[in-house]
């Protein structure tokens, strides 16, 4: 008998600190840096997002929404027997915040470990868990992004500081003898390391580097429109699929214009584009979960629809991952 992976449940968390575009620019403002909710708007789509309190980790968010995605899916946390969190972030150098949230979820004995594909994460997370599901490596995980990316960005830099925040989103993935995660397409090119990344490291007790996030925006719009194209076209010829049995496409969600192009050369119309960036802001890892789940949550997404999921991160890195839900 073939054995497959199903998502049974989805869960998500955002910290309780919304912060408007307004809220942003007049914080802003009073250090000196110009911008306003219109530049932001026109520029991203992004319209809020959320910041978490300074003694909130990644594991802390990720263990949430973990929590809730367990409630959906109608299992206890001690059934589980893997956990992979995707993050950028994570609450030390080592060990991993998958460790750390195994035992904020009050269970041991499963491997748990972490994903860094930055804002591909999620879907290099949840091929791994597929594959280890699919070999029998284990039977139910909990596939995690959580991002604190708060921590990380130059509050001088209006290009970079407008565009992210903070949250996590969760998955139950259980074997299943019919097909959830139909195919997967993931790939890198070291060779862009330099347009988005965050150039420090710690050494001797001392920062090395430059701790804050860095990022050539016209150098990655550019890179992800083609790439995101080419890795759903790849998943969707390994699951002998085509455009058209698309239900819902749930990018990365890092910038309006390059979801809405991404859906066009898709040929999808753009009511099948699941869009949360302008209330979420760019969470990396976590975005797509977080989308995902609110869209699970709001009725938008139902038992039986095909989705087409995919991210574009630092690395550079980008994948797909067709599943019927």
């Amino acid at each position: 008998m073939t054995r497959y992976s199903r998502i049974t449940g989805t869960g998500s968390f955002l910290p309780p600190r919304r912060v408007t575009n307004a809220d942003l620019a007049a914080e802003l403002g009073a250090k000196g840096v110009e911008t306003s909710d219109e530049w932001i708007v026109e520029r991203t789509g992004i319209r809020a997002r959320h910041f978490a309190a300074p003694d909130v980790t990644s594991s802390d968010l990720g263990a949430e929404a973990a929590r809730r995605a367990l409630e959906a899916a109608g299992r206890g946390a001690g059934e589980i027997d893997l956990i992979i969190v995707a993050t950028s972030t994570p609450d030390m150098v080592f060990p991993s915040a998958a460790c750390i949230l195994q035992n904020k979820l009050g269970i041991a004995g499963c491997a748990a470990f972490d994903v860094q594909a930055v804002c591909s994460g999620f879907v290099y997370a949840l091929t791994v868990a597929d594959s280890l599901i699919r070999t029998g490596g284990a039977s139910k995980a909990l596939v995690i992004g959580a991002e604190v990316f708060s921590r990380i960005l130059d509050f001088t830099d209006r290009t970079t500081c407008v565009l992210f925040g903070d949250g996590a989103g969760a998955v139950v993935l259980e074997a299943s003898e019919t097909p959830g995660i139909l195919a997967s397409d993931l790939h890198a090119d070291g060779k862009h390391v330099s347009i988005l990344c965050v150039p420090g490291n710690v050494s001797g007790g001392k920062v090395l580097g430059d701790p804050l996030l860095k990022m050539d925006g016209q150098a990655v719009f550019k890179l992800a429109v083609g790439v995101l194209e080419d890795a759903a076209r790849a998943t969707l010829a390994k699951a002998g699929k085509t455009d058209a049995d698309i239900d819902w496409l749930i990018p990365h969600q890092a910038n309006i214009r390059i979801m809405q192009s991404t859906a066009r050369k898709l040929k999808l119309p753009m009511d099948k584009l699941v869009v949360t960036v302008d209330q979420h802001g760019n969470t990396s890892a976590a975005s797509i979960p977080l989308a995902l789940d609110a869209s699970v949550r709001s009725g938008k997404i139902r038992k039986g629809d095909t989705l087409m999921l995919e991210g574009v991160g630092g690395g550079f890195t980008w994948g797909a991952v067709l599943l019927d839900f």
